[in-house]
């Protein structure tokens, strides 16, 4: 059989208006931020050397600023959320609709966009970064010698005293609680749409809540867990690798019932056409089959391309092979939970509000 040759890249689109000569990206800071700097936006830097190109680290508040007009928001030219939360502002009109197979770069085999990233284009203005996931580290010094083979050892505070690091919204929390608290796999999301789930959720939190520390930045669990502040947290498998591989700290991932979900790029709607333009012509760059696939050298995340994650990925700096470190290696998928984007993004903002309310009891 004749090997496959992979087809050039297309160049991008002309833009059928000048472009923008500034371009403000929303993303959420650290290891995340760099991979993204360092896989794309560094390049294309090169190639558009009179642009000013700028980051602005909130993601974590991109829907609330969005939805009330933010003065620092109408700056905004792309920002990166993850996909229940760029399914809401799809659903408010706040984020534009795009058109995936003219707007973005085909696979390296010639395949259209849409089929080349296929299920992760969870909505029409959602652009699939990466593949990432929500797990746990735990310091491997406070463990003893029984380290934390379950999701549900979080809630065991007789093998495993001290504090727990959980982030300050209610999805993986109130999931992971059902699922300890009893709750079948394949029944999470029917227990969690009642009042009574939501509660039976928030009791099961209640039984380790006064040894928590809430965190709002993805960079606050790898700070806790390095200066042993907390015996375990949840946090994005990305920065745990960073904290693990490239800063050697006594710390050791849980991939049991890690909760798989996408993130990626939406465009705010209300751009003028320049600046429209020069999105546009960055998103085809960004996102190609070779940048999604040189981001996997920086962070442990899978490539939402098809044809990116095809191609052999190896530590930009330690060199190793990146595949058993992804949250979609073969290993660490097996007992893995999947995101429910639908779900969160009609229930959200009734559940934060309950959970914000238990929060504050």
């Amino acid at each position: 059989m004749a090997p496959v040759v992979p087809v050039p890249p297309k160049p991008a689109p002309r833009a059928a208006v000048e472009m923008a000569n500034t371009l403000t990206l929303v993303s959420w800071g650290g290891t995340y931020q760099r991979s993204q700097a360092n896989a794309y936006l560094d390049p294309y830097l090169r190639d558009n050397r009179a642009l000013n190109a700028k980051w602005d680290e909130k993601s974590y508040e991109a829907v609330s600023r969005l939805r009330n007009k933010n003065a620092a928001a109408r700056l905004w030219d792309l920002v990166d959320v993850v996909a229940a939360d760029a399914i809401r502002l799809c659903d408010e009109g706040l984020a534009e609709k795009i058109d995936h197979d003219r707007v973005l770069a085909p696979g390296s085999d010639g395949s259209p966009a849409t089929r080349d990233f296929g299920r992760f284009i969870i909505s029409a203005c959602f652009v699939p970064q990466i593949a990432y996931s929500m797990t746990f580290g735990y310091r491997t010094d406070k463990v003893g010698g029984r380290p934390p083979r379950s999701v549900c050892d979080v809630f065991d505070l007789n093998r495993y005293p001290g504090k727990r690091a959980l982030e300050k919204r209610p999805d993986y929390n109130m999931v992971w609680a059902l699922l300890c608290d009893g709750v079948p796999e394949a029944q999470l999301y029917d227990v969690l749409l009642t009042r009574q789930g939501q509660e039976r959720a928030l009791a099961k939190l209640d039984t380790i809540k006064r040894h928590v520390v809430w965190w709002q930045s993805g960079a606050e669990t790898p700070q806790l867990l390095a200066d042993g502040e907390v015996v375990m947290g949840s946090g994005y498998n990305g920065r745990l690798f960073s904290l693990i591989n490239e800063h050697g700290a006594p710390v050791d991932m849980l991939w049991d019932r890690q909760v798989l979900d996408l993130d990626g790029w939406i465009v705010p709607t209300g751009l003028s056409a320049k600046r429209k333009a020069r999105v546009m012509d960055f998103l085809y760059f960004a996102t190609d089959t070779q940048r999604l696939s040189d981001q996997a050298k920086y962070i442990a995340y899978g490539p939402a391309r098809r044809s990116s994650a095809a191609l052999p990925v190896r530590h930009a700096s330690l060199g190793f092979d990146m595949t058993p470190h992804l949250p979609t290696g073969p290993e660490n998928v097996q007992n893995a939970l999947v995101y429910n984007h639908a779900f969160w993004a009609r229930h959200r903002d009734t559940i934060e509000a309950r959970f914000a309310t238990w929060l504050a009891r």
